[in-house]
């Protein structure tokens, strides 16, 4: 296993990279650069793909189901429904909407600085999918009604017994839930693996 680790190496490992006398260093690090730009464009996809959805979505509801009677979709076990939401996911903590921002904007930024190490494709995906979805929320935060860093978030999906959300929301969800699967099965963003 150590001899398999010094030829590899390791994404942040100087010492590990390429350590033969055949100058393999430069063609290693080329190698780790372009397997790592390959994940931040996964990761961006996945973003631009969930905020657009979730962006296209919102519009459609504002455009053709504000102030209308909810749409039916599996009998009342799920609707469509617009609601104005001020809070966080799901409707908790309406009095906390600039917090609420700040945080969005802040894991907008740890996840952009985490994407320079970022050389594992299920990582890109799980954080492509918070990414959109903080970047759809946050939209709604900055652009709608009442005012900036005030906005209520547009919330349509309304499962019976359960709070109403939208399409960030389950982006968030989603990429939370892979996220805390990668932990426990021990693969760091980095591509290493990890026992503890």
């Amino acid at each position: 296993m150590a001899e398999a680790e010094r030829i590899i190496g390791t994404p942040d490992d100087p010492e590990a990279e390429g350590t033969d006398e055949g100058g393999s260093t430069a063609a290693d690090a080329a190698v780790n650069a372009g397997r790592g730009r390959r994940k931040v464009l996964v990761l961006l996809s996945v973003a631009v793909v969930a905020y657009l959805l979730d962006l296209v979505s919102k519009m459609i509801v504002v455009a053709k189901l504000e102030h209308q009677p909810p749409i039916d979709i599996i009998g009342d076990w799920l609707q469509f429904r617009a609601i104005r939401n001020a809070g966080a996911a799901f409707g908790f903590g309406e009095a906390f909407t600039v917090i609420f921002t700040i945080i969005a904007a802040g894991v907008i930024v740890v996840i952009v600085r985490l994407a320079r190490k970022l050389y594992s494709l299920p990582w890109a995906i799980a954080l492509g999918l918070l990414l959109g979805g903080a970047l759809g929320n946050l939209t709604d935060r900055l652009f709608r009604a009442p005012g900036v860093f005030e906005g209520a978030v547009v919330d349509f999906i309304a499962p019976k017994h359960f709070a109403v959300f939208n399409l960030a929301d389950s982006a968030i969800v989603c990429g939370g839930i892979l996220i805390v699967i990668l932990s426990f099965k021990g693969l760091d963003p980095d591509g290493t693996a990890h026992k503890d």
